[in-house]
């Protein structure tokens, strides 16, 4: 692959990890496993293929309704893959920022806690980031955006007449803007970075749910960004 064509950050839907439970007969909470094994290997995929950046779309603010009993199961497989993470030497080896975008303060301490920690712990790095959307909807940070402009405005640190793209950008959960979004097991986007998704190639795999995403899909939707005229609206 041409390198200077290759992504340099990719945005990724992770969706379908219950329903390939239910083809295993389980569980359907206990596919959110299978999905955290996969976002281990999309790790290694991502650093082979030198692509600099990935937003992962892993806990929406809907997602708070889910029953009770998968609720739990998942705050504690955060709480336990966040500290997990922390300890990772291959994490520290190959100076991997991590980042956690949305409304982090929607979750239990413990599972905030870890974040911070994993957060802090990784902060200097730069060789790799991953940004985890989690608390996360893209109407909820346009708004979170908004209120901290309006918040700006009202202490007179900013004129309602410099209010641009660049000072929005600059309030939004993430300043970086995809090259590409993926999608798996559906064809929408479930407002995931409506903001900076505005010029993102997309690539829907309706028919792969996230456990069964493999470096070959992969490959597939790099390959398939890289073969498209990107315009800009031009």
């Amino acid at each position: 692959m041409e390198e200077s064509r290759i992504p340099r950050h990719i945005g990724i839907i992770l969706d379908g990890n219950r329903r390939f439970a239910r083809r295993l007969m389980l569980k359907p909470f206990m596919g959110h496993e299978w999905g955290y094994k996969k976002i281990k290997k999309l790790f290694e995929w991502c650093k082979e293929f030198k692509i600099k950046e990935i937003t992962l779309y892993t806990f929406s603010i809907e997602n708070f309704s889910r029953p009770k009993e998968e609720f739990n199961y998942l705050m504690k497989l955060f709480e336990e893959a966040f500290k997990e993470a922390k300890e990772d030497k291959k994490l520290h080896e190959n100076k991997i920022r991590i980042n956690f975008i949305g409304r982090i303060h929607m979750f239990p301490v413990v599972v905030q806690k870890a974040m911070h920690e994993l957060t802090d712990a990784t902060k200097d790095y730069s060789n790799f980031i991953v940004n985890f959307a989690m608390a996360y909807g893209g109407r909820a940070e346009i708004i979170d955006a908004t209120k901290k402009i309006a918040e700006q405005v009202k202490q007179g640190k900013l004129n309602i007449e410099e209010i641009n793209e660049e000072v929005f950008k600059k309030n939004i959960y993430l300043e970086s803007e995809p090259d590409l979004i993926i999608r798996t097991s559906e064809r929408r986007l479930s407002g995931f970075l409506l903001w900076q998704g505005t010029y993102a190639e997309i690539q829907f795999l309706p028919d792969v749910l996230w456990p069964e995403f493999t470096k070959e899909h992969f490959i597939q939707c790099i390959e398939d960004y890289m073969n498209r005229e990107r315009r800009f609206g031009k």
